[in-house]
C-alpha cells in the first residue's frame, strides 16, 4: 500500500513538473552540445601550420572548444614561445565573439572597452569554427610577420574541415 502511495506521489510530481515546464517555454530536459573531435581539431591545427610553412613562416596555433578551453596547441620548431599565448587569445576571442578577430580590431577602442578583458585579443589571426549556424570553437594563429598571414593560415585550417562540419551538423 505504501509503495503504491509513493509511486502515485512520484507520478503526480513528475506530471506537475512537466506541466510547469511546458508553460515556461517548453524547455527540454537535456540538450545536445556539439563538440569538435580531437582529430578534427588536430586537422585544423596541422593545416594551419602547413599553410604557414608554405609561406615560409613558422607559427603557433591553438584550437579552442566552445567553452574557450584549449583542445589542440601546436608550435612549429622556430615559432617564438610568446606565440603560444597569443594564438590562444586569438582563438578565444574569435570563439567568444563568433567573428574573425581582424573584424574586431577597430571595434573596441575606448579605455574601458571589452577589449581590455583578460584573454581577449583584438588582432588579426583568429577565426571562429562554426557548424550548422553554431559557433563550436575557435582557431588562433600567431607568429607570422602580419596578422593577415596568421588569419589566412587559421582560415585554411577551418576550410579543411568545413564540409565535414556542415555535413555532420544536422
Amino acid at each position: 500500500m505504501q509503495t503504491t502511495l509513493w509511486k502515485s506521489i512520484a507520478l503526480l510530481a513528475a506530471i506537475s513538473t512537466s506541466a510547469a515546464g511546458a508553460t515556461e517555454g517548453d524547455q527540454p530536459v537535456m540538450i545536445q552540445i556539439k563538440r569538435l573531435s580531437m582529430d578534427t581539431a588536430l586537422t585544423i591545427a596541422k593545416t594551419a601550420i602547413d599553410t604557414c610553412r608554405k609561406e615560409g613562416v613558422q607559427i603557433a596555433v591553438t584550437v579552442v572548444d566552445r567553452g574557450g578551453h584549449p583542445q589542440v596547441v601546436l608550435r612549429d620548431v622556430l615559432a617564438m614561445d610568446l606565440s603560444l599565448d597569443v594564438s590562444y587569445r586569438k582563438a578565444y576571442t574569435a570563439m567568444t565573439f563568433a567573428n574573425k578577430t581582424s573584424a574586431l580590431e577597430d571595434r573596441f577602442t575606448g579605455p574601458f572597452s571589452v577589449g581590455k578583458i583578460e584573454n581577449v585579443l583584438l588582432s588579426a589571426g583568429g577565426v571562429p569554427i562554426q557548424a550548422g549556424g553554431e559557433t563550436i570553437g575557435g582557431v588562433g594563429v600567431s607568429g607570422a610577420p602580419s596578422g593577415q598571414t596568421d588569419e589566412n593560415c587559421a582560415q585554411a585550417g577551418v576550410d579543411a574541415v568545413e564540409m565535414d562540419l556542415e555535413m555532420t551538423s544536422f
